[in-house]
């Protein structure tokens, strides 16, 4: 059986047709908002006199959880599925979910 998804995004300004997420930051707080092409323009058109006086910066990392825990390694989605992929090659226990265990992040890193 075939099975087709279709993900559409709707303009959170209006309800039209959008054509993706827009995501932007002000005062350490990340905002995201679906916008059609026009309404996207409005908000570039919005903030441009402010954007061409500002300096770039790259975003903190958000560390969440106990500190000190874990091994300080933030594994994507795409980045684990190789690793879980790679560790049952290697006959190690990895679960199809969930958390790495930090030994098997750390031995697919040893070897790659």
């Amino acid at each position: 059986m075939a099975k087709r998804i279709v993900e559409s995004f709707i303009d959170d300004i209006d309800g039209r047709d959008a054509e993706g997420t827009t995501r932007f930051a002000l005062d350490g707080t990340s905002y995201e908002i679906d916008l059609s092409g026009s309404n996207r323009e409005k908000l570039e058109k919005a903030l441009a006199p402010f954007i061409t006086k500002a300096r770039a910066v790259r975003a903190d990392r958000v560390v969440r959880g106990r500190r000190g825990a874990g091994s300080g390694h933030t594994v994507t989605r795409d980045k684990a599925t190789e690793i879980r992929r790679w560790a049952k090659a290697q006959g190690l226990p990895v679960s199809e979910r969930g958390r790495i265990a930090a030994t098997v992040v750390e031995q697919y890193e040893a070897a790659h």
